[in-house]
């Protein structure tokens, strides 16, 4: 939101209707029906979208991309060094498979270099005896039957074989391999390992090589979806974090957390740890029990009478208002619902810091349990849309083609939307992990917040009950409809209007929310931080998001309308201080 050119401006075309509800369309009438004026440019949305998200600063490689980069690495290492491959493969794992670090230190030190990685200055051959004895189990072999490395310590093939099926089966540190003479450092290459080693060791070893290649390589990683075998190149400081694996999980490369735009990585961590704390459990404790008085332990009353019986063994029986004895209680003191003695001691301030904690438990355990029941829902419909998704993908689409007489590649509509509810879901649950830790004195940000929730959680329903439930009519006609081709035109529109509102949500989110001016009793924008920046809005907004946030756990606050101005030509909101609409400079009245 840092310029008015950086929003997408929804008012230069009909995608406003979509957003608005249809209900103050340019050039429509007032009745409630919507002018979907989208004709003609279906195709070429599906043919945008694609081409922004093939904009990505990242790469997907699979098991063979990753093969056969690091067989590249490995021989121009190998022909600018003239050394051998097995050589530059031990180069480049000790310095994290980076060929310029690794020219770079070999052209300022070789001899360094060769000390540090296990490279002998000169090769030195075995002994050209006929028996050797080997340095392991020693016992005398035929020549041809003996192994060295680059040092010359001679080794039979039983022992080298044994030493390295060991090593394997340690782990990765084989990739780091040493001769077995003690005082020797010489390095053991893969050639010796492919020699040497049976099938299974050699494959095991192969792996642990191609899982080097990604994991000590700064600009890679692996997809951390479970049973994923994809890896990332990320070019690092290209802007957004969001990564879509070819498996269709999305992360983030910095945190390799689940992709949690518009929230920072910071904030993520905090709210995961949150969400997984035992400090959530303790303040449930402390705001819905009460410590026995004999034993401590938590007892919590839900219903019934003020008299307690702890359980066994301890079965010790007091007054739940008190926690005095209950042999101490009868008639004289309130009977079995009141308590004479407790109220005397609170109107003498014996339980104010009792109950003060208490009720600052019980604050801060409900204000937790809002917005983390809205995250965990939005994740469940996530998950839901994700399904709808896979079943529309495999079977709904082809029956809808062959009941609407129209080939798939027409009905790409239908799977751009429903991708686009999965990542509006996505978005929206981060919102309330942002609106979590959004500070509480910070009025008129919380308010405009809220508002903007409101907006994206009304748009993402329309676009969501449009894909579900207005397609299934046409799942279900037994012959083409007339006015399918309506439906394409309204869906592709709600489609990229709830694209364009989401995006420049996250932007200004992002950004925290800059464009609020500094009132911390009203929510007043800046002149450039109006609803433009998100899509336009109509007449009805203010109630709409109301109406909306109560529906869907969002704050039922809007932002103060004294400071907002609708445009009657455009229906575009305007701050108070503009005395022309923004949109299409329609003077105010």
């Amino acid at each position: 939101m840092d310029s008015e050119d950086d929003m997408l401006d929804a008012n230069d075309s009909a995608d406003d209707d979509f957003y608005s509800g249809g209900e103050a369309g340019l050039g429509g009438s007032d009745d409630g029906d919507a002018d979907y004026d989208f004709a003609d440019h279906d195709s070429d949305d599906s043919a945008e979208l694609l081409s922004h998200r093939q904009q990505q600063n990242y790469s997907i490689l699979s098991e063979a991309d990753i093969q056969q980069r690091q067989e590249d690495d490995i021989n121009r290492v190998s022909t600018v060094l003239s050394i051998s491959k097995s050589e530059a493969c031990v180069l480049l794992r000790n310095y994290n498979w980076s060929v310029s670090k690794v020219h770079d230190e070999w052209f300022a030190d070789e001899e360094h270099v060769r000390k540090v990685v296990g490279f002998p200055e000169k090769l030195i051959e075995m002994p050209n005896d006929r028996e050797l004895t080997c340095g392991i189990c020693f016992e005398n072999c035929p020549c041809t039957s003996m192994s060295a490395a680059a040092c010359g310590h001679p080794f039979c093939s039983a022992c080298w074989r044994g030493y390295i099926s060991t090593s394997i089966n340690d782990g990765p540190g084989c990739l780091m391999l040493r001769c077995p003479d003690p005082s020797c450092t010489a390095a053991v290459g893969q050639d010796m390992i492919n020699s040497l080693a049976d099938d299974e060791d050699r494959e095991k070893y192969g792996r642990y090589l191609r899982r080097s290649y990604i994991e000590d390589n700064r600009k890679t990683k692996w997809c951390p979806a479970p049973g994923c075998e994809y890896a990332v190149e990320f070019v690092m400081g290209s802007g957004s974090y969001d990564v879509n694996c070819n498996c269709s999980y999305g992360f983030c490369w910095n945190c390799t957390e689940e992709a949690h735009r518009p929230v920072d990585c910071a904030t993520v961590s905090k709210w995961i740890l949150k969400n997984s704390a035992e400090s959530e459990n303790m303040n449930w404790i402390l705001a819905n029990s009460k410590p026995c008085p004999k034993c401590k332990r938590p007892i919590e009353k839900n219903q019934g009478c003020m008299h307690i019986t702890c359980t066994p063994p301890c079965k010790f029986e007091f007054c739940w208002l008190c926690l005095g004895p209950w042999s101490e209680h009868g008639e004289r003191t309130g009977g079995f619902y009141a308590c004479n003695r407790y109220e005397a001691a609170r109107q003498e301030g014996a339980y104010d810091e009792s109950e003060r904690r208490r009720e600052m438990a019980k604050n801060s355990l409900e204000r937790y349990t809002h917005y983390y029941e809205r995250w965990a829902a939005n994740q469940s419909s996530r998950q839901k849309a994700l399904g709808d998704l896979l079943s529309l993908q495999n079977d709904k689409l082809e029956k809808l083609s062959d009941i609407q007489s129209q080939p798939e590649s027409q009905l790409k509509f239908i799977i751009e939307a429903w991708l686009q509810i999965v990542e509006c879901r996505r978005v929206l649950k981060w919102t309330y992990a942002y609106g979590f830790y959004l500070p509480e004195h910070e009025h008129a940000k919380r308010q405009f917040f809220e508002y903007l929730q409101g907006e994206a959680e009304s748009g993402l329903e329309r676009l969501h009950q449009c894909a579900e439930k207005e397609l299934q009519v046409y799942l279900e006609a037994e012959s083409p409809s007339k006015d399918f081709n309506d439906f394409r035109t309204k869906l592709a529109g709600l489609t990229s209007v709830t694209r364009n509102y989401f995006e420049n949500l996250v932007r200004a989110l992002e950004t925290g929310l800059n464009d609020v001016g500094p009132s911390t009793s009203h929510g007043t924008c800046s002149k450039s931080a109006t609803s433009k920046s998100l899509g336009s809005k109509s007449k009805s907004s203010k109630s709409r998001a109301s109406s909306t946030s109560s529906k869907t756990g969002g704050s039922s606050r809007g932002v103060d309308e004294s400071n907002i101005w609708t445009c009657d030509q455009c229906t575009y909101a305007n701050p108070r201080s503009a005395r022309n609409c923004q949109a299409c400079n329609n003077q105010h009245r």
